[in-house]
C-alpha cells in the first residue's frame, strides 16, 4: 500500500539512508510499522470507529463468528415492520405517526410529541415482552457471537459494534499519523541500536570508528514513554473522559 510505502522511505531517510549505509532490512521496517499500529490500537480509542455491520441468522443456529476487526458488540436489533397496523410486533413508522397527529389526531393543543412518546414506549416495552429484543455473549478473542435464543426462521439483524480502523485509514488520519510516524521511527532506531551494539568500534585505516549505538537507544526509548504518555494525554485526537457527576 502507498501509505506504508512512503511511511517506509520517510524512516530510511530520517535515519540517514542514502547518505549512510543503514542496515536495516525491509523485514525491519514492516516490524517497526506493525509495532506501532499494535500499540496505537491497544492504547487509543482513536484506532477504533463505531459501526453498523449486517448479519444473516440461519435457522437453528445460534452461534456466528464476526470478523477480527470487530472489538466489541454493543447491541443487536432485529429487522421491525415499520406500521401501525402490525398486529404481531406493535411497531410504529414515525413518518405515519406524524400524519396521524397532524390531520387526525390534532385538535388545538400540542399534543404530538406526547403522542409519539408513548407510543414510543409502548412499542419498547413490547420488544421487551415478547421477544424483539436480542440477549447475547460476544467473546472478544474468539470473535464469536451467541444468541442467547433459539433461531427459529432466517432472519436480517443489524449489530451495533465497535471496531478498528483501517491501516489505510489510520496513515491518513492528521491526528493519528504523526503519533504512528514516531514510534515507528523509534521503534527503527532501537532495532538499530541492537545491531550497531554488538560492536563497540569498527577498524579502520585511521583506527577504530566508535559506532553510535548508546545515543541511538537512549533516543529511542526516550522518544517511546513520550509518545506513550501523549496516549495518557490524549495529544492522538482522542475523545478524552467524561465529566462525571456525583
Amino acid at each position: 500500500m502507498a501509505q506504508v510505502d512512503e511511511l517506509t522511505k520517510e524512516i530510511e531517510l530520517r535515519l540517514g539512508g542514502q547518505m549512510v549505509d543503514v542496515e536495516l532490512d525491509p523485514e525491519h521496517y514492516d516490524l517497526s510499522i506493525k509495532k506501532s499500529f499494535e500499540k496505537y490500537r491497544q492504547r487509543s480509542e482513536n484506532a477504533l470507529e463505531e459501526a453498523f455491520v449486517k448479519l444473516d441468522l440461519i435457522r437453528e443456529v445460534a452461534e456466528y463468528t464476526l470478523d477480527n476487526e470487530v472489538i466489541e458488540v454493543k447491541d443487536v436489533y432485529r429487522r421491525s415492520s415499520g406500521t401501525l397496523n402490525s398486529a404481531s410486533s406493535g411497531d410504529i413508522e414515525p413518518f405515519e405517526t406524524a400524519y396521524l397527529n397532524n390531520f387526525l389526531l390534532y385538535s388545538g393543543r400540542a399534543g404530538g410529541l406526547g403522542i409519539y412518546d408513548a407510543l414510543a414506549q409502548h412499542r419498547e416495552h413490547l420488544a421487551k415482552m415478547f421477544g424483539g429484543e436480542y440477549t447475547f455473549t460476544w467473546n472478544t478473542v474468539t470473535k464469536k457471537l451467541l444468541l442467547h435464543r433459539k433461531i427459529k426462521a432466517d432472519d436480517t439483524v443489524y449489530i451495533h459494534v465497535y471496531k478498528h480502523r483501517s491501516d489505510e485509514e489510520l496513515l491518513t488520519d492528521p491526528y493519528s499519523l504523526p503519533w504512528i510516524k514516531e514510534y515507528a521511527l523509534a521503534q527503527a532506531k532501537l532495532m538499530l541500536a541492537e545491531a550497531r551494539g554488538k560492536f563497540n568500534t569498527i577498524a579502520g585505516p585511521q583506527g577504530g570508528t566508535s559506532l553510535n549505538a548508546d545515543s541511538l537507544r537512549n533516543d529511542a526509548l526516550t522518544t517511546i514513554d513520550k509518545l506513550e504518555d501523549d496516549l495518557k494525554y490524549y495529544v492522538d485526537g482522542q475523545a478524552g473522559l467524561g465529566v462525571i457527576i456525583g
